[in-house]
């Protein structure tokens, strides 16, 4: 790879991140530079398609220049392009127009799957004047519309809308190349993005340009990148870390290598050949990522060999980051190059535009506290967070708490967010956080829970606010945090239950754990023991006692894109009765209160909530079974897809 001797780190420091990209592309080296290389579905050896520098800033240019004749500097638009490098020019390009972004998922055009409920709500909400998208895609929407049938409120949402084609502006129009510059300020909205949903409704945050120049600087500084940085991802690009990555590859003057999220679910082998072919030295990736490129990722079924040689920062986001799932990784990838110290456990969230904190050093290792691998390191002689001041806070009192106690993160950034759109109130509440007695500026509060251990005050996040689970026994009252039920849920049977696809929650003052199961198990006394052994297993390792354990079909417990698990939507799912439940056991002592939970036999058989209740295309009943010392009430809920036809008085 050629190097950029003429890179000074210090410089280009511009107001925006658009403003970087002509500073690029007019330096003889950059301007045939790759920028952004996409990369299909199929094999990692040949990259599909290539964006220089040059390229991309002729591209935004004209894109730009063409969107400011139907529409106005500050008008909102909605992006619905699927992963690939037109979304990068068209993200740009209203950058430079000046317009404001709200970058969405496009979802199938025939509107038969709910995800595109996150469309009306982003339609709804931020009232754009426009929707980018293809010419294909404008067609099967323009064709959706005629049609009778269809949703008479989304198609009057659609028909407001003015459609433009980003394959007809994208194209270089020379005779607006002078046009004058319209591109965001510093101070300018230019961006809404969504929350993850991860502890509730996704919710659009306000992101000026200056903020996220701010943040992908900061990041940029924390993780060493430069012009001879190679950068591989394969996460969403609407939002959040995938988008961050798109800015920071332009600020960094790198190269990034794409594919679809798509792609490398289908098979995960996909993510390291990028990173050996390229000589990749930076990847983002959610922690769900080791344990399943470990699993699945077919290191010795490929034709391509594995080199990882070139890592220099494997990033990992979504906390919580267990330390046994990195070590692992780490075990198994060793022999082909992988070198521990790029493992780089990082913190970020959507109100703060992304980032907010690394761990990494390359020279340091990372202590571990209660299994957790820390987020950030809070010294105070380090000069890496600058300008970022980063607090633990007791929740209540608003009072900082001492290293060594758990409490809310509290992070006060030029970084920070402008707020959220049309939520004025949520807005005070989240981004106006004030210390007690102290004169500081405003903090937005984080919703997630943190400690600070050791000399170097290392960050170790522990989990959300609004996920903990609390429970009382005379007046006696007890806190966990749901994933460490989950991860010793999990590890009872790997085999059976799918990782990462465990929810736990609170109802009733009960702890309750719903998790998918890696097959449709028929036999009734293999699915009783399964639920027997997540009860064991979390007492075991956890010391919790887990009222009920709800085994469920495949793909029912709900989850962010990024992967997250939606805990809330969950408990909604199953107490309204629409989870496909394969089997549900109770625990609890003899004479004890047992509460109704209502879980249903599948999304689309339904039942009515309650003991007993009948109806919806199920076998269902209620049965005690003595185990020890103890009696148990289980509630066993077959689908007719399963065939299962037991004798239920055999529990009796």
């Amino acid at each position: 790879m050629m190097d950029y001797e003429n890179y000074d780190p210090s410089y280009p420091d511009q107001p925006v991140v658009d403003l970087y990209l002509p500073v690029w592309a007019s330096l003889p080296a950059f301007r045939s530079k790759p920028a952004f290389v996409w990369v299909d579905d199929g094999s990692a050896n040949e990259a599909t398609s290539t964006l220089t520098f040059g390229q991309l800033n002729d591209s935004v240019q004209s894109i730009a220049s063409q969107l400011l004749t139907p529409l106005q500097r500050g008008d909102a638009v909605v992006i619905l392009c699927s992963p690939g490098l037109e979304l990068v020019e068209t993200i740009f390009g209203c950058q430079r127009a000046g317009l404001l972004s709200v970058p969405v998922s496009p979802p199938d055009p025939s509107f038969t799957n709910p995800n595109f409920h996150h469309l009306i709500r982003a339609l709804s909400q931020t009232k754009p004047k426009a929707a980018l998208a293809h010419s294909t895609y404008i067609t099967r929407i323009q064709h959706y519309i005629s049609l009778p049938s269809s949703d008479k409120d989304l198609v009057q949402r659609l028909q407001n809308l003015r459609w433009i084609a980003i394959d007809d502006i994208k194209t270089k129009d020379t005779t607006l190349q002078h046009s004058p510059y319209k591109g965001c300020r510093a101070e300018d909205l230019y961006l809404v993005q969504y929350t993850s949903g991860a502890t509730g409704i996704p919710k659009p945050v306000l992101v000026t340009a200056g903020s996220a120049a701010h943040n992908v600087r900061t990041a940029r500084k924390a993780y060493d990148l430069h012009p001879n940085s190679v950068i591989v991802s394969w996460l969403p690009q609407y939002h959040d870390c995938g988008l961050m990555f798109l800015l920071l590859t332009i600020v960094s003057g790198a190269t990034c290598v794409l594919t679809s999220p798509g792609a490398f679910v289908n098979r995960p082998r996909l993510w390291l050949e990028l990173i050996s072919n390229f000589n990749a030295t930076c990847t983002p990736v959610p922690s769900f990522t080791l344990p399943l490129v470990v699993k699945r990722g077919g290191v010795d079924k490929g034709t391509s060999p594995i080199n990882l040689w070139s890592m220099k920062n494997l990033i990992i986001i979504n906390e919580p980051i267990y330390r046994d799932a990195v070590e692992q990784f780490v075990d198994v990838f060793k022999p082909y190059g992988l070198n521990p110290s790029s493992i780089s456990p990082s913190y970020g969230l959507a109100e703060n535009c992304t980032f907010v904190s690394t761990a990494w050093r390359s020279d340091t290792p990372l202590p571990s506290h209660n299994k957790l691998l820390p987020s950030a390191r809070l010294n105070e002689n380090d000069d890496q967070l600058e300008d970022m001041n980063i607090v633990v806070v007791n929740e209540e009192t608003h009072e900082a708490v001492e290293d060594g106690i758990e409490g809310e993160i509290w992070v006060s950034s030029p970084s920070n967010a402008s707020g959220y759109l049309a939520h004025p109130n949520l807005t005070r509440e989240v981004y106006y956080g004030r210390l007690k007695n102290k004169l500081s500026r405003p903090f937005l509060r984080t919703g997630d829970r943190g400690v600070v251990k050791g000399e170097d005050r290392y960050l170790f996040v522990t989990g959300r606010c609004a996920d903990v689970i609390r429970l009382r026994n005379d007046d006696v009252g007890m806190e966990i945090h749901p994933h460490y039920v989950e991860t010793a849920a999990y590890n009872s049977n790997p085999g059976f239950l799918r990782g990462g696809c465990l929810a736990a929650f609170e109802v009733s003052n009960t702890v309750v754990v719903v998790a998918e199961t890696q097959r449709m198990e028929k036999d009734i006394g293999v699915l009783r023991k399964i639920c027997d052994g997540v009860r064991h297993g979390v007492v075991m390792e956890e010391g919790v006692e887990v009222g009920t354990v709800v085994l469920v079909r495949s793909g029912c417990v709900p989850k962010t894109t990024s992967g997250k698990i939606q805990r809330w939507a969950a408990k909604d799912k199953l107490v309204g009765g629409k989870m496909g439940v394969l089997m549900e056991v109770r625990f609890g002592d003899y004479g004890g209160s047992v509460p109704s939970l209502g879980a249903g036999v599948g999304e689309s058989e339904g039942r009515g909530g309650g003991r007993g209740g009948g109806g919806g295309g199920g076998e269902e009943g209620w049965g005690k079974v003595a185990v020890g010392e103890e009696r148990e009430e289980i509630f066993l809920s077959f689908s007719p897809n399963a065939s299962i036809r037991p004798p239920l008085q055999s529990f009796l």
